[in-house]
């Protein structure tokens, strides 16, 4: 895989001199985040300086996770969400006005506004919570005067983002990426297509610039464009996705193919199961078993994954572990058998990055045996979350030999729900909505929200939550869903929003990124019914879900014993262009928990599988990906520790999933998890550490591997095995 002369390395090396990633303080204060590094790294940990006149005083902070039904805390503009735990040592307390206590306050880098976390002590203690991008912690108290006198100080992580510009001002822009990628000039230009090449430079950031050194670059595999040479008024134009209700034993046909989209204007060749976008909704109850006639209709082979599903092995559509692919012309039969109430889907398993961001992809609703499984609402709406990334011609190319974009996955730049860009729902005020959510993007982690609604989440990837919640938005990673109630009191419009901030790697800032994915129309309903009364009291009540947590009560003596298996989520880099050697260099400072949007396309666009693995490794035994050799039996409960390592090249974050069985999330950075639902795809933000406990009940061969498309077609999964 890596051909070049420069050996394979996890770590970054710039010019023979190493990066120091992640460096840490050095020891000899109290309590100093070199401490931590074993379980808590720098992106979640700051020490604090003493002022000059108090030397001895120490300080420690550590960012830990705010509580959250979600892979992580954020606030409904998608500032992360921490509490802040504070470890001090040799405060001054002897040298105190009278009457002063100290205290602990935080500010912007602009120094308003102010919070004050009250009163602190010496040893560890909780202060507070804060939803900031950057800020600074102050220990201090106020003096005869009631001015703010700050004993000790520190910078968040995030403060260590450092821009690019000297990067991009260094004579190194200039250079020949090197061996691994073709020269193309060098103008800064957003629309410059690198001469004699078969690449055309895909859509940039709007907000954002690239550097000369950065236009060079190009994959360093052939471009495919899919149904390049058709005749487009031949192929059949799409419609909307049906709903198709199927009993016990019922027979689906399903059948992917090409399909012609119009997206804003412009006719474009994607793909459709059944012709439609997304595909076929297929409804069905719970302990139901449904027969699918698959057939390829698509030039690539092909097969269907029922993600979520504990189904039988054979059926789980993974090509070279349960099946052979599928090719064109082709079928295969799968039995499908539905044990758990909740909501699924199906894409292919094989080069999803391709045929996943087409459109190969539809729900599958399981509804529950209990009629009061769920509380009753005015309507329900199953909506997926997805991101296209379109150029002139329609979708931009993607690598031949392999998938491109692996550094980060593949970010769109036009927004669909329920494949639209234009997603419209007609509701009444006081209604209860019921949403059934699932994220089918190639990379993207959604903050959704709908502001002015009241949200309730309510169940995750294959069940309840214990106890229902209030929420001001949704975070979800690629591959999860969660079921959300939304109320709506007053009559308007309300947008459906993606509300993060994002990286301006150029300059080393947050900025905020907000994009309207659809709308909600709320109409003037009549007198409320005595019927509506009751579903509005209903949702006003936060359920606790009993047989949840009855079901999970049989395992909660493992939640505090020993990890038997580890994890390492990881990479391993080879015969990079110079230029990007160098922008990791200064990336490498801070590492995003989440990188919530595409903003170093460049860089991401031509990584391939020539230059980069993504890695799942043991970390008991060192195997890596597709080596790693685990055995369980039916009946095994296994606790799993998953530590995503900040000290990777391009940390980041991954949802891992796991095939055919399910797992709870215990706890992130030593913090228990106290709202338990049961998954099977997990977010694990760049260097967290995370405790999973898996239920083997289902045997067979099963994959595990992170749902980032590019990421599973660069090598990032392997095969565990129940007997």
């Amino acid at each position: 895989m890596f051909g070049g002369s420069t050996p394979r390395r996890t770590a970054a090396v710039f010019f023979g001199m190493a990066v120091l990633v992640g460096a840490r303080p050095s020891a000899g204060q109290t309590n100093d985040c070199s401490s931590f590094a074993a379980t808590i790294t720098d992106i979640y940990c700051f020490d604090l300086t003493p002022a000059p006149d108090f030397l001895d005083a120490a300080g420690t902070v550590l960012l830990r996770p705010a509580p959250s039904p979600f892979g992580i805390a954020v606030s409904p503009d998608g500032s992360h969400r921490y509490r802040l735990e504070l470890l001090l040592s040799n405060l001054p307390l002897d040298r105190l006005p009278d009457n002063a206590m100290m205290e602990a306050w935080a500010t912007t880098e602009f120094f308003e506004p102010v919070v004050n976390f009250g009163p602190v002590n010496e040893g560890r203690q909780v202060v507070g919570e804060i939803a900031r991008t950057k800020f600074i912690l102050f220990v201090g108290f106020k003096d005869a005067d009631g001015r703010r006198r700050a004993i000790l100080r520190g910078g968040s992580p995030s403060s260590r983002l450092q821009g690019h510009d000297a990067v991009f001002t260094s004579p190194l822009a200039a250079l020949d990426p090197g061996s691994s990628g073709r020269r193309a000039g060098i103008e800064h230009q957003h629309d410059h297509e690198p001469a004699g090449s078969e690449w055309k430079h895909p859509p940039m950031h709007p907000a954002i610039s690239m550097s000369p050194g950065m236009m060079v670059l190009e994959p360093t595999v052939t471009p495919f464009r899919f149904g390049q040479g058709s005749n487009i008024g031949e192929i059949p134009l799409a419609r909307p996705r049906e709903q198709i209700r199927l009993a016990d034993g019922d027979t689906l046909d399903l059948t992917a193919g090409p399909v012609r989209r119009e997206i804003n204007g412009r006719s474009f060749v994607l793909a459709g199961y059944n012709g439609q976008y997304p595909g076929p909704l297929i409804r069905a109850d719970e302990t139901a078993t449904i027969v699918v006639r698959f057939h390829n209709n698509i030039d690539a082979p092909t097969a269907v994954h029922w993600h979520g599903i504990r189904i039988e092995n054979a059926f789980d559509g993974v090509p070279g572990v349960t099946q052979e692919p599928v090719h064109y012309g082709e079928s295969f039969e799968y039995r499908v058998r539905l044990p758990d109430a909740g909501l699924y889907w199906y894409h292919p398993h094989h080069r999803e990055d391709i045929y996943q961001e087409l459109g190969l992809y539809g729900n599958l609703l399981v509804d529950p045996r209990d009629e009061n499984y769920y509380n009753a609402v005015d309507q329900e709406e199953v909506l997926v979350l997805d991101d296209l990334l379109l150029d002139d011609d329609g979708p931009v190319p993607f690598g031949t030999e392999s998938a491109n974009y692996q550094f980060m996955g593949r970010f769109g730049n036009v927004y669909l729900l329920n494949g639209r860009p234009d997603y419209e729902l007609r509701t009444n005020d006081r209604s209860i909505t019921r949403f059934f959510l699932t994220n089918v993007s190639n990379t993207r982690t959604f903050n959704l929200g709908i502001a002015g609604a009241v949200l309730k989440v309510v169940a995750s990837d294959v069940s309840r939550f214990e106890r229902e919640a209030w929420v001001s938005s949704i975070v979800m990673a690629p591959a999860e869903r969660y079921i959300v109630e939304a109320r709506f009191d007053s009559v308007g419009t309300y947008a459906i929003t993606n509300r993060v901030q994002a990286v301006n790697h150029t300059v080393g800032t947050f900025f905020p990124e907000v994009d309207t994915l659809g709308w909600v129309h709320v109409d003037p309903s009549d007198a409320v019914t005595a019927d509506q009364a009751r579903r509005l009291a209903d949702f006003d009540d936060l359920r606790t879900h009993t047989e949840v947590v009855q079901d999970i009560d049989r395992y909660r003596s493992r939640f505090d014993g020993p990890a038997e298996k580890e994890l390492v989520l990881t990479m391993a880099v080879d015969d990079l262009p110079p230029v990007v050697e160098q922008t990791m260099s200064v990336e490498s400072a801070y590492f995003n928990p989440v990188e919530w949007s595409g903003t170093m396309p460049m860089m991401n666009w031509a990584s391939t599988g020539n230059e980069v693995e993504w890695i799942l490794r043991d970390g008991h035994t060192g195997a890596e990906n597709m080596a790693i050799e685990w055995i369980f039996r039916v009946g095994d409960i296994v606790k799993i520790r998953v530590r995503n390592d900040r000290e990777a090249f391009h940390a980041m974050q991954h949802p891992l999933h796991i095939h055919g069985q399910r797992f709870l999330v215990l706890s992130q950075n030593g913090v228990r998890n106290e709202n338990l639902v049961w998954k099977d795809t997990v977010l694990l933000p760049s260097g967290t550490t995370t405790e999973l406990l898996l239920e083997l009940t289902n045997p067979g061969a099963w994959m595990v591997h992170c749902h980032i498309a590019e990421h599973l077609e660069s090598g990032m999964k392997f095969v565990f095995e129940v007997r």
